[in-house]
């Protein structure tokens, strides 16, 4: 029977330890090929760790082709070619192909995802063939720096009529991804600006702003948002929000608020608000709430917004909306560059758009989610331990937090959800200082949580603490 002491793990967890050290003997030939390996069950019992930990080793090791399975029989040590090569501790290991982390675990937290039985293939290769079909000429023509003038056309409709913008084709940009239009903003508006971000906040955007050589300030929240007083008392000229609901927090900003933001903005000619309104479609309770840019009078705000979150996030079709007279500036000085997203997916995305298609997917999608959030509630709900957490802003988005009553740090909640199979995230984790983070919470995403896991990743879940 195989035995490993775990004393000296340090920080990785157990599967990673146990598959590396199985890996070490068969590399060694401590373990002959063709060596049947003992049976998860017993192998967990010997070692005194859970079934999960052994299966997650396993897992990796038969990906990476150290071990192989026999239906009904078990798991047997593969054939490694070259004996002489595998000892020397020197030699440089070969590149393994990656492999998908969260493959390993039984749930995963800490993504949101669109279940592939959910995008509209059927209505998407209707509309792509027929716009193959129909516009030749027009895929092979190069497409305008700003997009197509019928995708653009289409999604100011679409503003107009679900977000109450009043805004023209020419305002809007169309480009592959949110962070491709950060940077286009930081070209547009300057890099000598300072750019605040929210904190607690999606670390992604300030990672993307120190990137591109800007100044970038991390701003608290309070209650309703971006504290203003901390924004005031800042160097920045940009203010990058989420007002429609905050990630992680899933804080919405109040109108108050929002009125306080474009005063603050009013004060300097060229200060900004950077408005990210990345999945305001999916208020889970009452209509999506008004975007700041409709109430914008004085130009001060850049919207945001992605198919990324509606369709899927391999679509990787994004869009801007500049005031008027950044619009000019863009066209003075950005005009050049061409435009990053097909033209085959632009012209199907406007017709999907344009015929209705993307207004049902999205009243679909929303009860989708509805009835995925209420089935980990009521999984959550039923558990003996219900009483040690607290459930908050589970009407906001895709995520809610769950905050728990427990003496573990977040370090070690991680792990022993890791352990059992279960990948998480904590608010800390999303605070640039980690000294005023909210402890002990979590962040629950649960859009990509097939139905038949619920109860049991729960049950995993709140068996960590």
């Amino acid at each position: 029977m195989l035995t490993y002491s775990f004393e000296e793990k340090g920080k990785e967890s157990l599967y990673e330890f146990l598959y590396k050290k199985i890996r070490e003997d068969i590399l060694s030939f401590r373990l002959s090929p063709d060596e049947k390996l003992p049976s998860k069950r017993a192998l967990a019992k010997n070692l005194s760790v859970s079934t999960i930990t052994v299966e997650n080793a396993y897992s990796q090791l038969m990906a990476e082709g150290y071990i192989y399975s026999v239906p009904k029989s078990g798991f047997y040590v593969s054939h490694i070619t070259s004996k002489a090569g595998a000892r020397r501790s020197d030699a440089v290991p070969a590149e393994q192909p990656q492999t998908n982390d969260t493959a390993e675990l039984f749930a995963d937290f800490t993504g949101n995802s669109v279940p592939a039985g959910s995008f509209p293939f059927v209505t998407w290769t209707k509309l792509m063939r027929e716009t193959m079909s129909d516009s030749p000429e027009k895929l092979m023509a190069n497409s305008p720096s700003q997009g197509i003038y019928e995708l653009r056309s289409a999604i100011a409709d679409y503003l107009f009529q679900f977000r109450g913008m009043d805004v023209s084709p020419e305002q809007i940009i169309i480009g592959a991804g949110t962070e491709y239009l950060y940077g286009l903003i930081i070209q547009l508006l300057g890099r000598s600006k300072a750019y605040a971000v929210e904190e607690p906040g999606y670390q992604k955007i300030s990672k993307i702003y120190r990137s591109n050589d800007v100044e970038c300030v991390h701003i608290p929240l309070d209650g309703n948002g971006i504290d203003i007083s901390a924004l005031d008392s800042s160097p920045a000229d940009v203010v990058h929000i989420s007002p429609s609901h905050h990630f992680p927090t899933g804080i919405v900003t109040p109108i108050s608020r929002r009125y306080e933001l474009l005063s603050w903005a009013s004060k300097s000619v060229g200060r900004y608000i950077i408005e990210d309104d990345y999945d305001s479609e999916f208020r889970l309770l009452g209509k999506p709430v008004p975007s700041l840019q409709s109430i914008d009078v004085l130009e001060k705000v850049i919207y945001i917004n992605t198919f990324s979150k509606s369709l899927t996030s391999t679509i990787r079709i994004s869009y801007m909306v500049l005031p008027k007279s950044l619009i000019k500036l863009y066209k003075n000085k950005l005009s050049f560059y061409s435009c990053t997203v097909p033209n085959f997916e632009q012209y199907t995305l406007a017709k999907f758009i344009e015929r209705g298609f993307f207004e049902k997917h999205i009243n679909r999608m929303r009860n989708y989610y509805r009835s995925r959030r209420d089935c980990v509630m009521k999984c959550i709900a039923a558990q003996p331990d219900f009483s040690k957490v607290k459930i908050t802003e589970e009407n906001s988005g895709l995520h809610f937090l769950l905050t728990i009553n427990t003496s573990l740090s977040d370090e070690e909640l991680t792990e022993k959800a890791r352990e059992k199979g279960v990948k998480i995230s904590c608010l800390s984790e999303y605070c640039y200082d980690r000294k005023n983070a909210q402890p002990h919470t979590l962040i629950i995403n649960y859009s990509g949580l097939p139905t038949e896991k619920t109860e049991r990743a729960i049950g995993l879940l709140f068996s960590c603490f």
